[in-house]
């Protein structure tokens, strides 16, 4: 029977992933299904943690995190816990032999959220590696099963794809982080004169970052490729909605990919068609108005 606890643990980060993000969700189901289940597993206790800091505003976040950071160290030592959502981590991180301190890391970053407002460049480069590059790590430890080379010659690339998403993402919610927690990630930016110019110079280094992050996913092994283009298909043309959209918009306007955009996108991925083919030769001939992108 503790197959079935395995099984069910499994089911409820599943169902973490699955409520939370349509776009990972997507990505997951076109991995090789062997690999499923431990992506699920890293989703699951990350959202957690994320939902601590970001949502919890009327409990004591402080004690939350820190009781479920020793709760996951204690499952990761133990080998199970009687949280399904730490059981399928701990199991990811114990088979995978994924170092303890991506995960220290990790909770790193999620202890900034709480005192942190605002960042200078040193902190900045700090909470994007804790936040998003070792999430991504953690995956290559998975998709690459244990070939030591290959995690080296990749890794670069994805902690760049980790990066550039969570850019991607402080630009989209950059109203919600500014007026719900006051928070401003970007550093140097004052929030009431963020304008074009500083916009401009974010969207270079994030450009940057998925124009290396693109150079691993291409030497993923197949049962991975498929789901990590997809993540980075969906979340460029986020980023392609975003620099049509003025500073003056990003600020108030929360910018998404429509459903059936990101349908479409599943498609395009499966039949190895390429986005450009998809969409068209001129993206900005076919962009949708901001206003009814968000």
């Amino acid at each position: 029977m503790f197959n079935l606890f395995v099984k069910t643990s499994a089911a409820c980060s599943k169902l973490v992933t699955q409520a939370y993000s349509t776009s990972f969700s997507l990505g997951i189901r076109t991995l090789h299904p062997r690999l499923r289940d431990a992506i699920y597993g890293i989703y699951g206790m990350v959202r957690y943690a994320d939902e601590i800091v970001d949502t919890f505003h009327d409990f004591d976040k402080k004690a939350l995190l820190a009781k479920f950071k020793a709760d996951t160290y204690e499952a990761i030592r133990d080998g199970i816990s009687l949280n399904p959502i730490l059981q399928s981590y701990q199991l990811v991180v114990n088979r995978y032999h994924i170092p303890l301190d991506l995960t220290e890391a990790f909770f790193r970053s999620m202890e900034m959220d709480l005192y942190e407002t605002a960042y200078g460049r040193e902190g900045y480069e700090e909470y994007i590696y804790g936040s998003a590059e070792v999430v991504g790590l953690m995956c290559l430890y998975i998709f690459t099963e244990g070939d030591k080379d290959m995690y080296a010659r990749l890794e670069p690339s994805a902690r760049a794809l980790g990066a550039a998403f969570q850019k991607v993402n402080f630009l989209r919610d950059m109203g919600s982080d500014f007026d719900e927690r006051g928070r401003v990630y970007f550093p140097g930016i004052d929030f009431a004169r963020f304008g074009d110019a500083a916009k401009q110079q974010i969207e270079q280094e994030i450009a940057h970052d998925f124009a290396l992050a693109l150079e691993g996913i291409r030497q993923l092994p197949v049962g991975a490729r498929g789901g990590v283009m997809l993540a980075y298909k969906y979340y460029m043309r986020l980023f392609a909605r975003i620099r049509h959209t003025p500073a003056s918009v990003i600020s108030t306007v929360r910018i998404r990919v429509p459903d059936m955009e990101k349908l479409l996108l599943l498609c395009v991925t499966l039949t190895g068609e390429s986005v450009k083919k998809a969409f068209g030769p001129s993206e900005s001939h076919h962009m949708p108005d901001y206003h009814q992108a968000a």
